[in-house]
């Protein structure tokens, strides 16, 4: 089995490939792994780029641990909702390639990610799917939401389960940005590119200062959060 992150370094970005040959499901490797090219993106880039594979951005959470009952979901989520709270507060500027379908803790890297691009060639589907598969959404999720959906989507996203395409992705608030299919990597690697010649010790004092108290509450309270959370199917 490869490694279901891939780190390089170009041009100043830390692009980070996200191919588990699969659904490219959040599990412990990929979360340690993402941890592991932040580290490195903060010592040898000014930007970092997401990239799903072809046609899978993410599927959300393992469910091989997600099916191993309340005690191994809670661990899984908690560790997710710690990544996602890092990507959301990272002081250098992140951009998310949507190359394909962004469910549930996919759809919430989207938000927790400062600029996103897909395209509405690709058959996607993208949306916090949570209710509908009898799952409570955690806090940071929620949150993520309240700070990134669109008003009026806030209610159909969070709570109603309303998957989206492409188009419908980018009014509701998870994409900034829709460009030809065999551009989105392309284009998610230049803006970062540009973005990361700003200047980054004010982007990073800016983002803290935007961002860091949402990113402080959701942390403090994960623990007491995680015992109270509903898995899929309860």
């Amino acid at each position: 089995m490869t490694d279901p992150v891939q780190l390089t370094i170009e041009d100043g970005v830390a692009v980070v490939r996200l191919d588990d040959g699969k659904a490219n499901a959040v599990s412990h490797a990929l979360i340690d792994q993402v941890h592991a090219a932040l580290d490195a993106a903060q010592a040898d880039a000014t930007a970092v780029a997401f990239i799903g594979r072809e046609g899978k951005f993410s599927a959300g959470f393992d469910l091989s641990v997600m099916t191993q009952g309340a005690d191994a979901t809670r661990g899984l989520v908690k560790a997710g909702g710690e990544l996602l709270m890092r990507v959301y507060t990272h002081p250098q500027p992140t951009v998310a390639a949507v190359t394909g379908h962004a469910l549930a803790a996919g759809a919430l890297l989207c938000l927790a990610s400062d600029t996103r691009i897909g395209s509405a060639d690709l058959p996607a589907k993208i949306g916090l799917n949570e209710t509908a598969i009898g799952m409570g959404l955690p806090w940071y999720g929620i949150r993520l939401g309240e700070a990134r959906l669109s008003v009026r989507h806030r209610q159909r996203s969070v709570l109603q389960a309303e998957i989206y395409d492409m188009a419908g992705a980018l009014d509701a608030g998870y994409l900034d940005e829709l460009v030809a299919a065999e551009a989105v990597v392309d284009t998610a690697i230049e803006r970062a590119r540009q973005l990361g010649q700003l200047p980054g010790h004010a982007y990073g004092f800016t983002k803290r200062r935007l961002r860091q108290a949402l990113a402080d509450e959701v942390l403090l309270g994960l623990d007491a959060d995680m015992e109270t959370m509903v898995p899929p199917g309860s």
